[in-house]
């Protein structure tokens, strides 16, 4: 990765390695034990509180819930509480909070809803100290540290680690343990991935009026979310993320030359399904570029496979940050500091 100490978020993405080797450390303790109390309550359901980057990051471990455990995952919209002033029936079930900052009000009221409803509340934030934190029965701090650029990038990463080593945990899962232990070399190695092709393509039509679409399925497509998201943060470009299933009911007949795509496929399933969608939209003169081998009709980038399959889409995110933030100083931006946005987000 170049650069690295340019930009507050160039020096966050290479921190990435080193601190994902600490919590898998740090955390085991604590993760053990909320494993412990998961398998004790068994929760027929699982509910995510969330917004922003901590959103996707509670997509993704919707995917590894559901995938690993069969237990069904919901998203609880954080206005139910705090705007609506609802209540809901939580019994046997846990609720996942995802906060790095644990202060946002909306959050807050919500995890009190879930509680007090009946759910096991756990949070997972960068800070042990904060109002969730607190309020939670139980609080992984996932040591990220100070996060200087607006832009979340390691506490992302970190947040989905922390989880998917309770989930680990819950299901006494070595393979997946052993996966976890394995990700920081698989961090330090999508740090040299070269996706210079997908940057010199933006940076080339960045005086047009451009619109992308991530694509994912599965777990990726969560990843797609945050990387979407990255677009219009750091690059000021308009980029939506599709399930490469979903893109096919409506959203792919805009799709046309001079459009442009980037597709994750991870190395699971839904590798080929991917692909073959990317195969249909290139056919309409798109321009799609594939973390896949080579491919007819596509651009392939480069990625890094993994242990186990839920753990691939989540170190190709790494691979991303070095792209947009390297895109972003490309096209005369400055990644630390995205206009009209601020560090912590506190809504109501």
């Amino acid at each position: 990765m170049n650069n690295v100490t340019q930009t507050h978020m160039a020096a966050e993405i290479a921190s990435i390695p080193e601190l994902t080797r600490e919590l898998v450390k740090n955390g085991r303790g604590i993760t053990e034990h909320i494993g412990d109390l998961l398998r004790q309550q068994n929760p027929h359901v699982v509910t995510t509180i969330a917004r922003g980057s901590s959103d996707h990051a509670s997509s993704y471990l919707k995917y590894a819930i559901e995938l690993l455990m069969g237990i069904p995952v919901s998203s609880t919209g954080p206005s139910i509480s705090s705007v609506y002033g609802g209540s809901m029936n939580l019994k046997n079930a846990a609720s996942f909070a995802i906060s790095q900052s644990g202060e946002s009000p909306d959050i807050i009221a919500m995890s009190k809803t879930a509680k007090d409803g009946g759910s096991l509340l756990l949070s997972l934030t960068n800070n042990s100290t904060s109002p969730l934190a607190l309020l939670s029965d139980q609080n992984i701090n996932i040591g990220a540290g100070p996060e200087l650029s607006v832009a979340a990038t390691k506490t992302f990463v970190l947040s989905i680690v922390a989880g998917l080593m309770v989930i680990a945990q819950w299901k006494q899962d070595d393979e997946l343990l052993s996966a976890i232990k394995a990700l920081p070399a698989s961090f330090e190695k999508a740090l040299s991935c070269d996706w210079s092709s997908l940057t010199n393509h933006i940076a080339s039509n960045s005086n047009q009026n451009q619109s992308l679409y991530v694509l994912g399925r599965g777990p990726s497509s969560a990843i797609a979310q945050e990387c979407a998201l990255k677009f219009k943060e750091t690059c000021q470009l308009h980029a939506e993320a599709f399930s490469s299933a979903e893109v096919l009911h409506g959203p792919v007949s805009i799709a046309q030359d001079g459009f442009t795509v980037l597709a994750l496929a991870s190395n699971d399933a839904s590798s080929q399904s991917v692909i073959d969608s990317c195969l249909q939209i290139a056919d309409q003169g798109v321009d799609v570029f594939i973390t896949a081998p080579k491919q007819p009709k596509l651009n392939s980038i480069s990625s890094v496979s993994t242990q186990h399959p839920i753990t691939g889409p989540l170190v190709q995110v790494v691979s991303f940050y070095c792209f947009i933030e390297q895109l972003s100083r490309k096209l005369g931006l400055d990644p630390d500091k995205p206009p009209h946005l601020n560090k912590v987000t506190e809504t109501v």
